[in-house]
C-alpha cells in the first residue's frame, strides 16, 4: 500500500500538474463580466496561489548511515522519500508608495521513511511566512540590485513538549520532540545576466531558555546564508551555503533541475547541520533524486 501511495503521488506530479481540467462550462451566455470572470477562475482553479519555493517529490534519498530515532521501538533506515509543497498568495500591493508587493506563504516539507516496515514520517516541517518585496532598479553595477525582501516567519515540526514522557517497560525518557523557531529575515537579491545571488540574514525572536525547545539551534544553522542560482539553457543549478562563523557549523546544499514533458527532473545534495529540525545538531550528508513541478 505504501508504494502504491508513492506511485500515485508521483504520477500526479509527473502527469497531472500542468494538465487542463476536463470539467468545462459554456460561458458564452453569461453577460455580467464580473460573474463570467469568477466562473472562469473557478474552472481554471485560479485563485491567486503560485509556487513559492520549489515543489518536489524525491522518492529516493540516501545517506551513509541510518537516521536516529527518539522512540526505542522504531528503527529508521538510511534511505527515505522527501517531499515539499510551497505556495504563496499576493495580498496587497504598494501600500507605502514604494512599489512593495505583500505576500503570505506556506511551505510544508516531509521526510518519509517509505522503505521502513511501517513507513512512518520521520518529520514534517511547517513554515508559514508573511513578507513584502520591494523592487530595486539598478543598471550601474556588475551585480545589479533587483529586490529587497522583509519577512516574518515561523518554522516548526508541530510536535508537543514530550520531556516528561517515559516508557513504562524500561523507564527511559522520550526527550522533547518539539522543535520551533519564530524569526524575522531580510533577503537581498542581485543579478548578473543568468546568475542570481540571494543574500539572506535572519534573527530569531528572544526566548526564555527554560522554555525553549532548541536553545542552541543557531549554533548549528547560523544567522546568514548565500545562494547562487545559475541558468544555462534549460539547465538550472543552485548552490546554497549557510553557517555560524563563531561555531564554524553550517551546511551546503546543491540542486540541479532539467525540464521534462510536464515537470522537471530534480536532484539535491545536502551536507551539514539542520537538514530537518528534529536532528538539527546531527551532521548529515544526503543525496536525493526525483521530480519537481516548479523551480
Amino acid at each position: 500500500m505504501k508504494y502504491l501511495i508513492l506511485l500515485l503521488t508521483l504520477s500526479i506530479l509527473l502527469y497531472g500538474a500542468k494538465q487542463e481540467s476536463d470539467e468545462t462550462c459554456d460561458l458564452e451566455e453569461v453577460e455580467n463580466i464580473t460573474t463570467k470572470s469568477s466562473m472562469q477562475n473557478w474552472l481554471d482553479h485560479d485563485f491567486g496561489l503560485r509556487p513559492y519555493r520549489v515543489n518536489y517529490l524525491l522518492p529516493y534519498g540516501y545517506r551513509d548511515e541510518a537516521y536516529e530515532s527518539n522512540i526505542p521501538t522504531v528503527e529508521y533506515k538510511n534511505i527515505e522519500a522527501e517531499m515539499q509543497i510551497s505556495l504563496q498568495l499576493q495580498v496587497a500591493n504598494d501600500l507605502l508608495g514604494l512599489g512593495g508587493k505583500y505576500y503570505v506563504s506556506y511551505t510544508q516539507q516531509s521526510f518519509w521513511q517509505i522503505y521502513a516496515e511501517s513507513a512512518p514520517f520521520r518529520e514534517t516541517l511547517y513554515n508559514p511566512e508573511g513578507f513584502v518585496i520591494f523592487p530595486i532598479s539598478d543598471d550601474d553595477n556588475y551585480f545589479r540590485f533587483r529586490s529587497l525582501k522583509f519577512a516574518l516567519a515561523h518554522r516548526s515540526n508541530g510536535q508537543p513538549d514530550t520531556t516528561e514522557v517515559t516508557f513504562s517497560n524500561n523507564n527511559s525518557t522520550l526527550g522533547n520532540l518539539s522543535r520551533s523557531v519564530n524569526y524575522v529575515y531580510t533577503n537581498l537579491r542581485l543579478q548578473h545576466k543568468t546568475l542570481v545571488l540571494d543574500l539572506k540574514a535572519w534573527i530569531p525572536f528572544p526566548e526564555d531558555p527554560e522554555k525553549s525547545d532548541n536553545i542552541d539551534m543557531m549554533d548549528y544553522t547560523g544567522y546568514t546564508s548565500a545562494k547562487i542560482t545559475y541558468f544555462w539553457g534549460d539547465n538550472m543549478f543552485t548552490l546554497k551555503g549557510r553557517g555560524n562563523i563563531e561555531t564554524r557549523k553550517g551546511a551546503l546544499e546543491a540542486t540541479y533541475s532539467y525540464p521534462l514533458v510536464h515537470n522537471f527532473f530534480f536532484t539535491k545534495i545536502f551536507t551539514g547541520y539542520g537538514e530537518s529540525l528534529i536532528d538539527y545538531n546531527n551532521y548529515i550528508t544526503k543525496f536525493s533524486v526525483g521530480f519537481s513541478f516548479s523551480r
